[in-house]
């Protein structure tokens, strides 16, 4: 079998098992290895035990359960409600502060825990409610939760980076530092879209000077300040160490871990409670995610033992393209994926695929690594069938129909497209910082 055909298989397989409802990460490791057991009968098998070591034993990859579990233990503590008050403390009484709000803190949320569902569900629980009640448009209020929650894997650090690190064996670090600056473009562009909007169509955030928003007083005032303080400093401590090269992305994690746990303490939010509570839902996210990771390796092997890259590459070749045009193609085939698969089996399946063919034509692998997490923010909120929508529809209040949810994402997705345009014509915007600070 050719490896056109053998790649016609695997997809029009794949597509058939996800209509049929089936897990994906057993999904795609049973085609491969099914497909593969007919073309190369019990030798396939072989792959089977280094895929399964690569995977379990990857150091880098040991620092996605740290991350996830600072953030759990961030977030049921309390503080990621203390940063929602922080953000709102610093906006003031502004027309649409508590749109604004929401980007910011999902903005936070997103560097805390690395992946979309957690800034979601924590700023729709915390704001859509009253957002609604105090008479801001429905679309706006959904729309600002699911732009501001897909940040969370393009501002470091970010799971689906550190995968992609691992995948092409690129430094997380300058993966880290590269998506920086577009994050801090999309974030202003979101803000800005916000504030332009509701200036033009006041109606949309109804402001009311007294009732808008509550300024706290005394020591409420003084904890607010220092619980938004404290959580951005942690921040600031588990990417700068990744930075400096003090830390290891796993050693960053572990230290963002203690350094979640000391704050709860400190701050009297602390119960013996959270760490198992916050221990049990981490593995729950690990192991679903581990599972999805080595079905999409095994697959991925596979394809690539087969062939993939040498097809791609001489298909890129035989259409005498410019070589930006290759990279826009790849950009809609990833954009069409994340309509039916999540961002994890996008970067497992399209980066090691992908990422060899663009630096054969020139490009920094950092800068086509941001530009497929760029993409995958836009592709896992876009309807019918990105995921990020069923996030919130899942706890939207009663009465939020799919539709609204459809209508409410289009302008912020073309703010977020505006920014993937914007960093594929002018790559510095990626490159320029991780070439500055990693040498």
């Amino acid at each position: 079998m050719g490896i056109e055909m053998l790649t016609l298989t695997l997809l029009g397989c794949i597509l058939a098992s996800f209509a049929l409802g089936a897990q994906v990460g057993l999904a795609l490791g049973g085609i491969a290895m099914g497909v593969g057991y007919l073309v190369w009968g019990e030798a396939l098998f072989n792959i089977i035990p280094t895929t399964v070591e690569s995977t379990f034993f990857n150091f880098i990859l040991l620092a996605i359960p740290l991350y996830i579990y600072m953030g759990q233990i961030l977030t049921r503590s309390g503080i990621g409600d203390a940063m929602f008050n922080a953000s709102q403390l610093m906006i003031g009484r502004v027309r649409g502060s508590l749109a604004i709000s929401v980007i910011g803190v999902c903005s936070m949320i997103g560097a805390m825990v690395g992946i979309i569902g957690a800034g979601i569900m924590t700023s729709s629980s915390i704001a859509l409610k009253p957002m609604l009640d105090r008479g801001y448009d429905k679309k706006l209020a959904l729309g600002v939760i699911m732009a501001g929650g897909s940040l969370g894997i393009l501002i470091p650090p970010s799971i689906p980076m550190i995968m992609f690190a691992s995948a092409t064996q690129n430094s997380v670090g300058k993966m880290f530092l590269g998506a920086m600056v577009p994050a801090f473009i999309t974030i202003i562009l979101l803000i800005s879209y916000v504030v332009i909007s509701c200036k033009i169509k006041p109606e949309r955030a109804p402001f009311d000077s007294d009732n808008d928003i509550e300024i706290p007083k005394g020591y409420q005032l003084f904890k607010t300040i220092r619980d938004g303080a404290s959580s951005f400093a942690l921040i600031v401590v588990v990417l700068g160490s990744i930075i400096a090269g003090i830390a290891t992305p796993t050693e960053s994690g572990a230290l963002g871990v203690a350094g979640a746990i000391l704050l709860s303490i400190l701050f009297k939010r602390f119960k013996p409670e959270i760490l198992m509570k916050s221990g049990m839902q981490t593995a729950m996210l690990v192991s679903v995610a581990m599972w999805i990771i080595l079905g999409a390796s095994v697959f991925s092997n596979f394809h690539l033992l087969m062939g993939i890259q040498g097809m791609v590459s001489g298909f890129t070749r035989d259409l005498d393209l410019p070589p930006i045009v290759i990279i826009m193609m790849f950009q809609v085939i990833m954009l069409l994926l994340g309509f039916i698969i999540d961002e994890f089996i996008i970067v497992l399946m399209c980066a090691p695929i992908f990422t060899p063919v663009a630096v054969a034509l020139g490009y920094d692998p950092i800068w086509f690594g941001v530009l497929m997490i760029l993409n995958i923010v836009i592709a896992v909120q876009t309807p019918p069938y990105g995921f990020a929508l069923f996030y919130l529809k899942g706890i939207a209040p009663k009465g939020i129909t799919m539709m609204d949810l459809y209508k409410s994402v289009t302008p912020f997705i073309l703010v977020q497209l505006l920014v993937l345009i914007i960093c594929m014509l002018f790559p510095d915007i990626v490159t320029w910082l991780p070439n500055k600070v990693m040498v």
